[in-house]
């Protein structure tokens, strides 16, 4: 099994997590780290749309949290089949905390590959 293979494996795993009450829109994120460790998240939402989590966010504090260095790739995945592209809010999140991390869009149709830049060009930083 390639990486990519097994991030997206891992991805699908934690779509089973996910507490998607009010939009029924599940996201499993899988992140490897620089040191080839593997970290899962899915979406959390909340009658206060506000405390609301994305999986993206999730993914990535749970790898930093435990003492990663840097994210080397991203995996995402939704309950729908499709591609599902990180909001804006994640984006801008991922350039912070995962800038050189490849991004990979899983759908029932492949998978595409992105780099932060292509999908949040000007983006706004320090």
């Amino acid at each position: 099994m390639t990486p990519v293979e097994v991030l997206l494996q891992e991805a699908r795993k934690a779509l089973q997590f996910s507490r998607a009450p009010y939009s029924k829109f599940r996201v499993g994120v899988a992140v490897e780290g620089t040191s080839g460790r593997i970290y899962r998240g899915c979406n959390f939402e909340n009658p206060s749309l506000m405390m609301s989590i994305c999986a993206e966010k999730v993914a990535i504090l749970k790898a930093l949290s435990e003492g990663e260095e840097g994210i080397r790739s991203i995996m995402i995945v939704s309950s729908e089949g499709g591609y599902c592209s990180p909001c804006g809010s994640c984006r801008q999140f991922i350039l912070e905390f995962s800038p050189k991390a490849a991004i990979y869009l899983a759908s029932d149709k492949g998978i595409k590959k992105y780099s932060i830049q292509e999908l949040l060009p000007h983006a706004f930083q320090k």
